[in-house]
């Protein structure tokens, strides 16, 4: 089922006319009435849930400039929730009638094809000239089927050919050591052009879950870049990747498992695992000991950028060292948040506190995550 069919059939009930697929106009229904959003699932959890459904994205296509890579997706235009810097303060942006969908952007490093959480820009052209979208950048973002990306709701004047102009970096806030030493330090410019049809966007595929299901403390499988039902959408080649850039990442953690250090533990917190590990390696510090902090999604391991954390060594009782962690990008870790410690010994305990929620947009299904946070200890 496409989505402007199922919004149509429910809205069609809604007024008694049922039946009437493809005729909504006739009643005073607008086209864009169909971009009305899906179900919210009622009684949501404090944690990730299920959502009520599913939607099916296209690729535009993808570019590269120096260590930089880039994808342009897009769905339906769709409700999201931008994080405010209250405690659990979210707002929610709502889909707009003008809105010709929703487009997000990957960015990532092509060495070590990771993810990247990166001053980025979008500007769209047309004929070369830019045109008004009605925004000036997107927003970081977590959804369950893209993992990390940014994205937003924009308005195009009309179907035709354009090109999107995004500028991404410099990687400023995560500290780069290991294979990001010395990398990712300048802007890239990177274009795609592509071909907005609105038959594009009704056509893309719309899936309901069961209601049985809506709202249960689990979350949908991140998306098989090139699969049917996932990136091969759309008139524009669609395909999940190509042969120099590969397939997007989806902002997946390394497994906790595989990085190297003493794994102490994780913890859940404010429904996000917490994991937490020590590792000696020189590049972190000199000559003592680095603590490695992991806050990820719970089912995808998701990294969660933008997070303030603060740890503390407690020893017999003493506290023998507390400060913030830095939020960090490294080529065997991967993104994490990392404190040097001249030393640990046996038996230290390692309280974590999250001061401060992720600061990235949130779809169906995490926003109602990743909130209130409770200290997480670990012993060495």
């Amino acid at each position: 089922m496409n989505r402007r069919g199922y919004l149509r059939g429910t809205t069609a009930a809604a007024v008694g006319i049922t039946g009437f697929a493809g005729c909504l106009e006739r009643f005073g229904f607008e086209e864009e009435s169909a971009w009305a959003n899906p179900p919210l699932v009622e009684n949501r959890p404090d944690a990730v849930y299920l959502p009520a459904s599913r939607e099916e994205m296209g690729m535009y296509g993808m570019a590269a400039d120096g260590d930089y890579a880039v994808s342009l997706s897009y769905t339906f235009p769709h409700r999201f929730w931008i994080v405010e810097a209250t405690e659990k303060g979210k707002k929610l942006v709502e889909v707009d009638a003008d809105d010709s969908h929703h487009l997000m952007v990957t960015v990532w490093d092509r060495e070590t094809h990771t993810v990247l959480p990166v001053d980025m820009r979008l500007e769209i052209l047309q004929d070369g000239s830019p045109v008004d979208i009605g925004v000036s950048s997107l927003w970081p973002m977590l959804s369950q089927r893209m993992g990390f990306h940014y994205g937003d709701n924009v308005r195009l004047p009309g179907e035709g050919k354009y090109t999107a102009r995004i500028r991404a970096g410099p990687v400023t806030r995560p500290a780069r050591t290991g294979a990001f030493a010395g990398r990712l330090e300048s802007i890239a410019t990177l274009e795609v052009d592509f071909e907005y049809e609105r038959s594009d966007i009704n056509g893309l595929a719309f899936e309901t879950i069961d209601e049985d299901r809506r709202g249960t403390r689990e979350a949908m499988s991140l998306m098989t870049h090139g699969s049917q039902g996932d990136h091969d959408a759309g008139s524009n080649g669609g395909q999940g990747g190509d042969e120099a850039l590969g397939s997007p990442p989806t902002g997946q953690g390394i497994p906790v498992e595989e990085l190297p250090g003493e794994l102490l533990g994780a913890e859940r917190s404010g429904d996000a695992k917490v994991s937490t590990l020590v590792s000696g390696a020189d590049r972190f510090t000199d000559g003592g000991s680095y603590l490695a902090v992991c806050p990820r999604t719970p089912y995808n391991d998701i990294i969660l950028p933008f997070v303030s954390l603060t740890a503390s060594v407690e020893r017999d009782g003493s506290v023998v060292r507390e400060a913030p962690l830095t939020e960090a990008l490294d080529g065997e870790f991967g993104h994490h948040y990392g404190l040097p410690v001249d030393e640990f010994s046996a038996g230290d305990r390692i309280t974590v506190t999250i001061d401060s929620p992720p600061q990235v947009a949130r779809h169906d299904g995490y926003e109602t995550a990743f909130f209130e946070f409770e200290p997480v200890t670990f012993t060495v």
